[in-house]
């Protein structure tokens, strides 16, 4: 799995990390009981922090897509082959989809533009898996 990330962005860099790793197992580059990188490794890989990286994996953590073990590290606990969604994940993903969907419209994006590029989207997450 590789990991690109912008060091100059407004996006905080764990964020990035998180969302990353997301869009990772969702194109299914990386898969339910897959490791990621130690917290220190992947901190030395882009010099930064490795608090950043703690940061990213323990949000990854709460949200139930990673678990995290002493011994063996970070390990995919989710990915598209898992089942059905926990329904904290969908009161919360229903919450984050409202706020983008007022953003859109807030813009000016209609209906049919927001369905668009949301089928778009999900196309390119099947395509590339």
């Amino acid at each position: 799995m590789w990991l690109t990330l912008d060091l100059d962005s407004e996006i905080p860099i764990y964020q990035q990390i998180r969302d990353r790793i997301v869009e990772a197992i969702a194109r299914r580059q990386a898969r339910e009981g897959d490791p990621l990188p130690s917290t220190r490794q992947l901190a030395a890989d882009f010099g930064i922090n490795f608090h950043t990286v703690n940061k990213a994996y323990d949000l990854l953590r709460q949200q139930g897509v990673i678990r995290i073990n002493r011994k063996s590290g970070a390990v995919i606990r989710r990915d598209a082959t898992t089942g059905p969604p926990e329904t904290p994940f969908i009161d919360d993903w229903e919450e984050r989809m409202r706020v983008l969907l007022a953003e859109a419209t807030v813009h000016g994006m209609d209906r049919q533009d927001v369905l668009r590029r949301c089928e778009a989207l999900l196309i390119g997450f099947e395509e590339d898996a």
